[in-house]
């Protein structure tokens, strides 16, 4: 099988990792056994552009089971794990096309060779591939039949393409299951983006202010982590009803350029651009730590930094050191990437466990269901539901049922006091 990857070598620690991450992927696993008695993928070709993780192993591990001929790249140039992608290409045989570090010209070669699969279903994170096929492989769309997208980002990538009438097949927007943001984007990217500052710099966050820009699910996590780790913080918002929250959560809100004055760390995570740009690199303190925990390295503006710096010195793991003319020194962590998989390796995989099962279950929904009409789409009921009960089972948690008394008074308008 054609692949491209750094070091096959790599494959015998890759399979120890796989199979670690397997254990904390109970529900993931169920899937796999019953798509591997069942082969509801049988003759899918699924071309997959998502961060190279052993976790994201077991869910290409569940397609193959199902049936499906699958095609995986990268979806961020520093979040591949090679060790993962030497088990995708020589255990699993997939093609893989993931390299860590690769540059921008590598990173789109790899969406193209996975394209040349020729694919009935899209699986994206942050919307490449998508965006890749409706620009330069449009010759590829009357195949598909439909796709999905994981993050927030490609949501709203996604949206914005459908308000435009540029969406050209069916996608699910998974990121929106409810077994999806409410745990992944807040429990996962709170721990995750901690896990990667801490293994970045190994400061002691106890005391120090932390800046959250943003207070999504994603960032709500990342305050809530850092709050509980000993921080003051900080949140910047643009949404009144997110920052309204953010005040009640005990948190204080401010303006971008007031915190920029007061924060020892700064975290973006909107998905929006310049985030941090240049007037605030001038107010910030000496030593000011900087990461971003949105997909795209366009949140923090390393364009200005770097016009008002000499060139970044890499001082730790995934940490650059700039000085200012006048001797400031901002660091930036993971190159303005996500720092979790930058720096660290990503969201624990019990939580990624519901991320792909609802992943797997939405390819076999497009896959034996209906067509869908060109629009993005919610996943399924249905299918949030089902996970949620499997998460649960497998964490030996039970819970009460409706008496029919109860469920035909939810359904009834007659009752009153």
């Amino acid at each position: 099988m054609e692949h491209d990857i750094a070091n096959a070598d790599l494959c015998a620690e890759g399979d120890l990792r796989v199979d670690w991450a397997e254990t904390q992927m109970p529900v993931l696993r169920q899937i796999r056994e019953q798509f591997a008695a069942d082969k509801p993928l049988a003759g899918q070709r699924i071309a997959a552009c998502l961060h190279v993780t052993t976790e994201t192993a077991n869910l290409m591990r569940t397609l193959v089971a199902g049936g499906a001929e699958v095609r995986l790249c990268a979806s961020n140039p520093l979040s591949t794990q090679d060790d993962a992608a030497a088990w995708l290409a020589h255990e699993l045989g997939i093609g893989i096309f993931a390299i860590h570090g690769e540059d921008r010209d590598t990173y789109y070669d790899h969406i193209n060779a996975v394209l040349d699969l020729e694919p009935t279903i899209t699986i994206d994170d942050g919307a490449d591939l998508i965006s890749t096929l409706h620009s330069a492989r449009q010759d590829l769309m009357s195949n598909i039949i439909a796709g999905m997208e994981e993050t927030t980002t490609g949501i709203i990538r996604l949206r914005a393409m459908a308000a435009d009438g540029a969406l050209k097949f069916p996608l699910i927007a998974v990121n929106d299951a409810n077994t999806k943001h409410l745990f992944d984007n807040y429990y996962g990217t709170g721990q995750s983006t901690i896990d990667g500052i801490l293994r970045a710099t190994n400061i002691l966050l106890a005391g120090r202010n932390f800046v959250v820009c943003g207070y999504g699910q994603c960032g709500r996590g990342v305050a809530m982590r850092a709050d509980g780790m000993g921080a003051s913080v900080i949140v910047c918002e643009v949404d009144p009803l997110r920052a309204l929250q953010a005040t009640l959560d005990g948190y204080r809100v401010m303006p971008i350029a007031e915190a920029a004055t007061l924060g020892h760390i700064f975290v973006t995570v909107t998905g929006d651009t310049s985030v941090l740009r240049r007037e605030h690199f001038e107010a910030m303190q000496d030593g000011a730590i900087m990461c971003n925990a949105g997909h795209f390295d366009v949140e923090i503006s390393l364009t200005d930094l770097a016009d008002m710096a000499a060139s970044p010195r890499r001082v730790r793991h995934a940490t650059d050191e700039y000085v200012l003319e006048d001797g400031r020194r901002i660091f930036v962590l993971g190159e303005g990437r996500l720092v979790n998989l930058a720096s660290a390796e990503g969201h624990p995989a019990s939580v990624m466990d519901m991320s792909f099962a609802n992943q797997a279950l939405c390819a076999e929904y497009v896959a034996q269901g209906d067509p869908l009409p060109v629009a993005v789409h919610s996943v399924p009921a249905a299918i949030d539901n089902e996970v949620a009960r499997l998460k649960l089972a497998t964490m030996n948690v039970a819970i009460d049922e409706l008496t029919p008394e109860q469920a035909e008074y939810l359904s009834s308008w007659e009752a009153g006091t």
